[in-house]
Order: C-alpha cells, then sequence, then structure tokens
C-alpha cells in the first residue's frame, strides 16, 4: 500500500476591514406623525406600494414638506424598484387616497380617513387545516384588479416624466427655512428738516462709514436731528457741530456748553468837523498878500 496525500484547497481568507454602517440621527431624520407611520404599517399594501409610499414619505417629510415635485428616477433609486414598478405603485396609492397630488406635487395624505383600501383574501390554508407559516403575508390580491382599472384610464404622463427634479445630497434636516434678510438701512435716504442739508449730512454719514462704525437704524438718526436741531436754536449751525465731530475724530455728535453770545457791533462814529470850534488860525507871513 503506498502513501498518499490528498490536498485539500481551503478559500482563501479575505482580509480587510468591512465597512460598518450605523445609523445615527446625527446625520439627519424624517419627523412622521406616529398616527401616519403606524397607519402605513398596517395597512393592506404590496410590496411595492408600501416601498413607494414611505419613500415618498422620506422625500417630503425629510425635507420639512408636505408636498414636492418627485420624479419616478428618485423613487426608483430609493425604492430600489423599476421605474415602471413604481410609477404604477404610485398611480395605485393616488387612486385609494395613500398619496394626493396637486399638479405635480405629490405628497402623503394626512387625513386617514379618506384612505380606501379594498379588503384582502384570507391566507390560504394548508392541508392540515391550519394557515401555513411559509405563506402567511397576506397580500391584497383584490387591489391589483380594483385599481389596475383606475390606474390605467390615468393620463400616461405619470408613467414617462423627466428626471428634471434632483434632490441634494445633504439633508437639511429639521431645519427651519431662514427668514429673509431685512433690507439694509440707508441713512443717507432718510428724510431730513428743511433746516438741515443734504450734503451736510451725507458728509457724517460719509464719515462714520469710512469709520468702520456707520448708522444702523432709524433711531440713531432721529437722536442726532434732535441734537443739531437744539444746537441750532443755541446759535450753532449743523455744519459747525458737524465739522467738529469730523476734524477731532469723535464718533459722535455733541452740543456745546451754553448758547452762543451774539456777536459784539461796531458803531462808526462819524465826527461833525463844521460843527467844532476850532479858535482863530494865524495867517503865516509868506501866505500875506
Amino acid at each position: 500500500m503506498s502513501n498518499t496525500a490528498e490536498i485539500l484547497n481551503f478559500p482563501a481568507v479575505i482580509t480587510g476591514i468591512q465597512e460598518q454602517r450605523v445609523a445615527d440621527t446625527d446625520d439627519g431624520y424624517t419627523r412622521l406623525a406616529n398616527e401616519l407611520y403606524e397607519e402605513l404599517i398596517g395597512a393592506n399594501l404590496t410590496k411595492n406600494q408600501a416601498k413607494v409610499a414611505h419613500a415618498v414619505c422620506r422625500k417630503t417629510y425629510g425635507f420639512n414638506k408636505k408636498m414636492d415635485r418627485i420624479a419616478d428616477s428618485q423613487l426608483s433609486e430609493l425604492t430600489r424598484l423599476p421605474r415602471q414598478k413604481v410609477n404604477t405603485a404610485k398611480n395605485e396609492l393616488i387612486a385609494m387616497n395613500v398619496l394626493v397630488s396637486e399638479g405635480m406635487l405629490i405628497g402623503p395624505n394626512k387625513n386617514l380617513s379618506e384612505w380606501v383600501i379594498p379588503g384582502t383574501k384570507p391566507a390560504p390554508k394548508c392541508h392540515h387545516g391550519s394557515d401555513c407559516h411559509h405563506n402567511s403575508d397576506n397580500v391584497p390580491t383584490v387591489v391589483t384588479k380594483s385599481v389596475t382599472k383606475t390606474v390605467t384610464a390615468m393620463s400616461p404622463k405619470w408613467g414617462h416624466t423627466k428626471d428634471t427634479i434632483t434632490k441634494d445630497n445633504k439633508d437639511n434636516i429639521n431645519k427651519p427655512p431662514k427668514s429673509p434678510k431685512p433690507a439694509s438701512f440707508d441713512p443717507a435716504g432718510v428724510d431730513l428738516p428743511e433746516w438741515l442739508s443734504v450734503s451736510v449730512w451725507k458728509s457724517w454719514v460719509d464719515y462714520r462709514r469710512d469709520l468702520k462704525k456707520p448708522i444702523k437704524s432709524q433711531q440713531t438718526v432721529t437722536q442726532a436731528i434732535n441734537l443739531l436741531e437744539r444746537c441750532k436754536c443755541s446759535g450753532y449751525q449743523p455744519e459747525e457741530i458737524i465739522n467738529q465731530s469730523i476734524a477731532n475724530g469723535w464718533q459722535g455728535l455733541f452740543e456745546p456748553k451754553g448758547a452762543r453770545q451774539p456777536a459784539r457791533v461796531q458803531h462808526r462814529v462819524t465826527e461833525n468837523f463844521d460843527g467844532k470850534d476850532y479858535g482863530q488860525t494865524e495867517i503865516p507871513s509868506w501866505a500875506r498878500d
């Protein structure tokens, strides 16, 4: 007897680390009402209908929208179903009022009382008289027959939509919409009193802007005009107050202490030489005769 050895080829060990996918709410989540979610779980929908219904919830409530314009290709990518099956299931859900549509917009129907889902046949019995465990899923076969007529009568535009709508890769989940920014305040365009020159006021506005301290509110403008008016009543012109602040590099306007004293007027006295008596003047000898 000869000794023979049998060579066994074991499968090669795959080296490397498999990437683990862990779901985390920090990466985003979809806010869905418990009542709506539970109704979707218990609804007698086909597998394709349930996939499409959940996909529509993801594409609407997942983006904080009640309805949206969703292309069949997006639902196909999410449900991993062919586009034609996605379109059929979507139209069936619309016919059952599980989904609602307005023009090109589509979304879940929150009014659960409007859902019209046909009943299902009972699960087939095994020969032993008990339900078969391997066929325990109740497939709504009546739905297919009752809805097919409605889907066939619908416009064919639903079945062949172009992929014109795309979603951003990064979802803005549960972020409130940003309110539009208010229009920037223009201090140079405010209404000015008649006694305040537009050019003088604009010089103050430009000066504050150059200082990186622009005037940002109407309240600041009102206080400045009130101060200039008080100075005007005290005898100081607005350009004097503004020029004083600009010359000194001040950020604000300041009211001088006390009222301005009126300038003294010097009266010119004209002497009456004719009315004065200067006495007699003796005529020099050389001027005589």
